[in-house]
């Protein structure tokens, strides 16, 4: 069947002064929200604090607020879980910790050490996950605390479970993205990646049990490094859930149905769905079965419904993109019914070349 889609034109270039629901919310680094004059005097004189080294990478949104991930993958980033308003009325929007500093402690392993990704479940539980490595692109990395997927209560703000994975990685893992999901029963999993490893890691958080899923070889096929192994849970019509995923270096896309990685039994059931149109950044998803990427190096994204065939015909351009950023999310805004992009100019993080900060913005499309 040829999807059909009605694209959205993007309303952009709102001021913040002018309008309340923004369609656009921009900033700068990491404006961070201080609880007093000394304590940010204290982390930039003793460099805790650079603010070109502060970039957002993931996000999820719950009402009116942005909840961010920002890695500490150089040194001086005070924060590693943050949250903005989406409805500031003037400037820039300040960085508030979340769900509070003593969760953001360098060192100590019951607070959050370097979060790389989140996922905002249906029961508005916010899945966390921590490498527990900083310092990851500097000379010499890191490793502070064993990694974990912490749960937090997004209603409440309170931590409701933390899961240690260290059983289920070893020295070598490069964990970096985490879902979650609830069985037919009503169990809770989540799944990480292990791109290294060439696994996802399945934990069973309702019994406190997880193991890993080692991939087939066929899915780094064409593939000269392990790079990154995304994942996109995509939801049926009749409820059920199947995981997508594949490597930035592979050519093909390949599916599981999640009933098989709760159980445990995923052996053969691992199915190559297509080959890729070129190498592809995903996105997100609409929390359905839309799934939204990329081309690697461009900035227009693209919308196929999993539904469908996995081909060309299938896959619409919905949005072009902006200049001198790059999208690296795509999530839903549930209050106004539409989706929102995260960009930023990280390749100019990786290179260096950042001047006061990374500019961020959160667009509607």
């Amino acid at each position: 069947m040829m999807l059909k889609c009605f694209v959205v034109a993007l309303a952009i270039g709102c001021t913040f002064a002018r309008h309340l629901e923004k369609e656009t919310v921009q900033w700068t680094g990491g404006n961070v929200d201080w609880p007093c004059s000394s304590t940010e005097c204290l982390y930039k004189n003793g460099g805790k604090y650079i603010n070109k080294n502060m970039i957002s990478t993931r996000a999820v949104i719950y009402n009116n607020e942005a909840i961010l991930a920002f890695p500490r993958f150089k040194k001086g980033v005070p924060l590693t879980l943050g949250i903005i308003p989406l409805d500031c009325k003037t400037g820039e929007p300040s960085v508030s910790p979340y769900p509070s500093w003593s969760l953001q402690e360098e060192g100590n392993c019951g607070a959050l050490q370097s979060v790389v990704d989140l996922f905002l479940d249906p029961q508005n539980v916010l899945w966390v996950l921590d490498t527990g490595i900083i310092d990851a692109l500097e000379e010499t990395p890191v490793r502070k605390c064993p990694p974990k997927v912490v749960a937090i209560n997004v209603r409440t703000g309170k931590m409701v479970k933390a899961v240690d994975l260290s059983s289920l990685t070893g020295a070598s893992s490069r964990l970096q993205y985490v879902v979650a999901d609830y069985s037919a029963d009503g169990r809770v999993f989540v799944y990480v990646t292990d791109a290294a490893a060439r696994a996802i890691l399945v934990y069973d958080v309702t019994s406190d049990k997880g193991y890993r899923v080692v991939l087939p070889k066929a899915v780094t096929m064409g593939c000269t490094k392990r790079d990154v192994l995304y994942p996109s849970l995509v939801r049926r019509l009749d409820g059920s859930t199947v995981l997508l995923f594949s490597y930035l270096c592979s050519d093909q896309l390949f599916s599981i149905r999640t009933e098989y990685l709760q159980t445990g039994a995923a052996a053969g059931k691992i199915h190559d769905i297509g080959t890729k149109p070129g190498k592809l950044i995903f996105l997100g998803t609409d929390n359905g079965s839309a799934v939204f990427f990329r081309f690697e190096g461009h900035t227009e994204i693209y919308r196929w419904d999993a539904s469908t065939p996995f081909c060309p015909e299938n896959c619409v351009k919905v949005y072009d993109g902006q200049e001198c950023t790059f999208p690296s999310e795509v999530i839903p805004d549930y209050k106004k019914g539409r989706m929102r992009v995260l960009e930023s100019n990280f390749p100019d993080f990786i290179r260096g070349t950042v001047g006061c900060g990374i500019d961020h913005s959160l667009v509607v499309m």
